[in-house]
């Protein structure tokens, strides 16, 4: 996987779409069963439905009302959360809207945390997030295949107040990124690195959902792609001053080569003169 920071330019990831529902505001609430309209192999097991989570999240098996964000390594839950915390739906801004539609020309079912505020936002705010998720049929590929795509337009909290968070919605035990087959075994979960630490994910910092992208070339978008029920090992990124760094150091080690070559060099053209 091509984990690229960029931290010039931000790009507006979401797409338009996926909204012929909703989920009435609320705090801690989920859907009931929502058809897919295709079939997920998730790491071995097949799923036509899926439950839609208030708190950033969507899991297979059941609804999930927890607003502490969890480990993906440590869980027993089927869960995809493109931004698991503690989203409060009740004090204006948006509310969760989902739905079915396309995406690239395939039949895709896509979730829209938009313009969405934290815990104890007690007052409207403009310090709210705007986030997707996609679920993308690509049985085109493989019966099951289907791809997960994270889009972020926005992101200035990481957690409430029940998690620590200050009255920005900052600081605290922050939002986590990531999926998990509930297994524990080893590639089966994977998380964003960035997840649960303070100031890691939200806008400005170099390692900002919207500034970076995951194996797309959109600024906030980030794609895995699900073949034959698992998801190739995503590489864990380094962050952007040691990317440079270590371009330097390349550089540097490949001019000094060129210089030892036309040392070399001029000492044969020597010799053999």
């Amino acid at each position: 996987m091509l984990f690229v920071f960029a931290e010039e330019s931000k790009a507006g990831a979401i797409v338009n779409g996926f909204d012929a529902s909703s989920l009435a505001a609320n705090d801690d609430g989920s859907t009931g069963a929502i058809n897919l309209d295709f079939t997920a192999n998730f790491f071995g097991s097949n799923f036509s439905q899926v439950f839609v989570n208030n708190n950033g999240n969507l899991t297979f098996t059941s609804a999930l009302a927890a607003f502490s964000a969890f480990e993906m390594r440590t869980t027993r839950r089927s869960i995809i959360a493109p931004f698991f915390a503690d989203i409060d739906t009740r004090s204006g801004g948006g509310t969760v809207t989902y739905g079915s539609g396309t995406f690239d020309g395939k039949k895709a079912f896509g979730v829209n945390w938009l313009n969405v505020g934290y815990f104890r936002n007690t007052q409207p705010r403009t310090n709210t997030n705007s986030f997707q998720a996609l679920l993308v049929d690509r049985s085109d590929i493989g019966l099951g295949d289907f791809d997960i795509i994270f889009n972020y337009d926005r992101i200035v909290w990481e957690s409430g107040s029940a998690n620590g968070g200050n009255a920005a919605g900052l600081g605290g035990l922050s939002a986590r990124i990531g999926f998990s087959n509930g297994t524990r075994q080893v590639g089966s979960f994977f998380e964003l690195p960035g997840s649960a630490a303070t100031g890691r994910l939200v806008d400005g910092s170099s390692t900002a959902l919207v500034s970076n992208r995951l194996n797309s070339d959109v600024n906030g978008r980030y794609i895995f792609e699900v073949r034959n029920g698992s998801v190739g090992s995503p590489v864990v990124p380094e962050p952007a001053s040691m990317a440079m760094f270590s371009i330097g150091m390349i550089a540097m080690i490949l001019r000094r080569g060129a210089r030892v070559a036309e040392r070399s060099l001029r000492l044969i053209s020597f010799r053999v003169s």
